[in-house]
């Protein structure tokens, strides 16, 4: 294996800061420094330092935080809007007793050490709000966003009139995007008409950038609202915006198994 792919696959960092690390010389393997990242080596039999300590398996984090509308799903900003890891850090430091990783180790509370422990699976846009889970589980990452895995995303999508029967069932069927690629929802449903808006359910497999937008953009409406509610069986239920809490193994476990609630 690699050893960028070692250590993203030890939970220590993501395969770009892994490759970022070792380009900085900052790795040995069996006492030598390494700055290849394409290097492969034996995990079991090596031994991997990193700024001098011997790596091993980070513990497994994995997070749900309810992402508020104009955050951004990134490590740093260079115009310094807020990102998800302040998020991270402001409940985490308000809600410590439930900051704890599964081995009960205390997580760390600043943005810049949680950017070392979790990455996001997936992304939400800017204007987006919702469940966003994090991790350091590469393996439980690609499960979660393989379209392969068919692990179902739940979207509440304000659009910008009233919506026809028709069109609706045009979404539901799957529409060609204005770049060429499809979006095939898992399902589209109409939840409400309220004044001069309609509130749909929209839930996806997939996940393509601004897949959401681009399809109700399609049929030639807008969203004006746009929340993810669900990814499996897991929803925001009981955090307030902006904070987060830990998912337990069971939860990992239903998400795994496909015990996610149908859109029936």
């Amino acid at each position: 294996m690699t050893l960028d792919r070692v250590l993203s696959r030890m939970g220590l960092a993501s395969r770009t800061a892994a490759r970022e690390a070792i380009r900085a010389g900052r790795l040995k393997v069996n006492g030598r420094v390494v700055r290849d990242p394409e290097t492969w080596v034996d995990s079991e039999r090596s031994a991997i330092h990193f700024d001098g300590t011997r790596v091993k398996p980070a513990r497994r984090i994995y997070l749900l935080l309810y992402k508020p509308k104009g955050v951004i799903t990134s490590h740093g900003d260079p115009e310094r809007r807020k990102t998800v890891y302040d998020c991270l850090a402001r409940s985490g430091a308000r809600e410590r007793g439930r900051s704890r990783g599964r081995d009960g180790g205390q997580l760390p509370s600043k943005p810049e050490q949680m950017r070392r422990w979790v990455f996001p699976v997936g992304r939400l846009d800017k204007d987006t709000s919702g469940v966003l889970l994090m991790t350091n589980d590469t393996e439980f990452a690609d499960f979660v966003t393989n379209p392969q895995s068919r692990v179902p995303k739940t979207y509440l999508v304000k659009t910008s009139g009233l919506m026809s029967d028709d069109v609706i069932a045009q979404l539901s069927g799957g529409v060609v995007m204005k770049r060429g690629d499809a979006a095939h929802p898992l399902g589209v449903r109409r939840l409400e008409d309220r004044n001069k808006y309609t509130w749909l359910e929209v839930v996806l497999t997939e996940g393509k950038n601004r897949e959401v937008r681009r399809m109700i953009e399609a049929v030639g409406f807008k969203v004006l609202k746009l929340v993810r509610t669900r990814v499996g069986p897991l929803t925001f239920e009981g955090l307030e915006v902006g904070s987060w809490r830990m998912i337990d193994a069971a939860e990992i476990a239903a998400l795994r198994a496909g015990k996610a609630r149908s859109n029936s």
